[in-house]
């Protein structure tokens, strides 16, 4: 009883923490008058992240096992994990971009993880006899780490992405209007002597800004480089503890269960995404394709098995319910 209402507690306690991160972050796009409010959206993340810790912790010791047996479960670790990442440039006492990523990711998986479609799962159970396995934390906690890391650097890849072509569109945009707007002689003259004026002046805007933009791009491509080598160095061990871990439980080190299968393809993506980084003309915006399209492969990997249920991996499944 005590330890059930421990973890009620601290599960609402983190919940409510991020969502007031989240509010924070929209309030400081605002204005430059609210930049020291991020002080406080960063505290907010430390306690969320031992909130999180303190429940993973009771549940544990609640339940006899490393809390990754059920949906449930491997969505609480993932918030865990994604609190982790954010908290790294933190304690490096740099200026911390990726809350961007991680407070918004934390806030949908604890929110997902709270939800009613997992309400079954909230109380700790026995293990089944499968999973009563010293592989159960080694295989699952490197896999849960993997697909956070991994989902963290693909972000940042979709915000290249989106900053790259926004500035594509910006071009193309300026092209068209010098084409196609039609001027009088009064507003070309009074446009050539304003331009004069302020030619200085526009140079000097332009290349800070495109500077500080191109910058922008050079470190959200290094970030995700780096956060995705070490989402896939993690990914690796999952699946290599996991198949040591199936050839003891069902006599094979792989059986193309779906689970399976959807983690080799994830594998694969983020292969040629590492591929795509040695090639010069490759480098850089079709690596950021390649890494987006992963984005999408994990979620599919991390929930097909769960939403239809099927497959040896199916323990942790649940069902979605309609009541008509």
């Amino acid at each position: 009883m005590i330890f059930s209402t421990l973890e009620h507690i601290l599960t609402h306690i983190s919940f409510s923490v991020v969502s007031i991160v989240i509010t924070i972050h929209l309030i400081t796009l605002f204005g430059d008058e609210f930049v020291e409010l991020y002080d406080s959206s960063e505290k907010g993340m430390i306690i969320t992240f031992f909130c999180i810790t303190g429940l993973l912790v009771t549940r544990w010791i609640f339940g006899g096992h490393l809390p990754l047996s059920d949906l449930y479960e491997s969505l609480i670790f993932l918030s865990w994990a994604f609190s982790i990442i954010h908290m790294v440039p933190y304690f490096k006492k740099q200026k911390n971009y990726l809350s961007a990523i991680t407070a918004p990711s934390t806030f949908f998986t604890q929110g997902f993880a709270t939800s009613g479609l997992l309400t079954d799962m909230h109380h700790s159970e026995i293990l089944v006899p499968a999973l009563q396995s010293q592989w159960l934390m080694m295989h699952v906690s490197m896999m849960i780490l993997g697909y956070a890391a991994l989902l963290c650097g693909s972000l940042l890849s979709v915000a290249f992405l989106v900053i790259t072509f926004r500035k594509i569109i910006r071009i193309v945009d300026k092209n068209n209007n010098l084409l196609n707007d039609s001027f009088s002689f009064s507003e070309i003259q009074y446009m050539t002597e304003r331009k004069n004026v302020l030619r200085n002046i526009s140079f000097l805007s332009s290349t800070s800004r495109n500077y500080y933009k191109f910058q922008l791009i050079q470190q959200l491509d290094d970030w995700g480089y780096h956060i995705i080598s070490i989402g896939f160095i993690f990914l690796t061990m999952g699946i290599l503890s996991g198949a040591v871990w199936a050839n003891e439980a069902w006599g094979s080190y792989w059986n193309w269960d779906p689970k399976e299968t959807w983690a080799f393809i994830t594998w694969t993506i983020f292969a040629i995404y590492f591929h795509t980084r040695t090639n010069k003309n490759w480098e850089g915006l079709n690596s950021a394709i390649v890494s987006s399209i992963g984005f999408l492969i994990i979620w599919i990997c991390y929930f097909g098995v769960n939403l239809l249920g099927i497959g040896l991996h199916s323990y942790g499944s649940f069902t979605l319910t309609i009541n008509i």
